[in-house]
């Protein structure tokens, strides 16, 4: 495989990840999949992350994402059965 093929892949799975990331926070079932209403809030999210409470900001949504990927890790492992825990 080529080079640029490799690159464009990674580059597709990169996107596919961030928006599965839009579907795992509900956003899409919350704005009944408004593209426009959507892309409004992450442009709000943008110019927040840009203004003087940035900071602030990335510092909140960045602790409140770990506990949710804790969370959802927790519940994961603890719906496994133990002999499958640590494979």
């Amino acid at each position: 495989m080529r080079t640029w093929q490799v690159e464009r892949r990674k580059h597709t799975r990169h996107l596919i990840e961030l928006g599965a990331l839009v579907v795992k926070a509900g956003i899409v079932d919350l704005t009944g999949d408004d593209r426009a209403m959507i892309y409004g809030a992450l442009l709000w999210m943008a110019d927040k992350l840009n203004s003087e409470d940035g900071g602030r900001a990335r510092e909140l949504w960045a602790e409140k994402g770990k506990e949710a990927f804790a969370d959802e890790y927790a519940t994961h492992t603890s719906a496994m059965p133990n002999e499958n825990r640590d494979k």
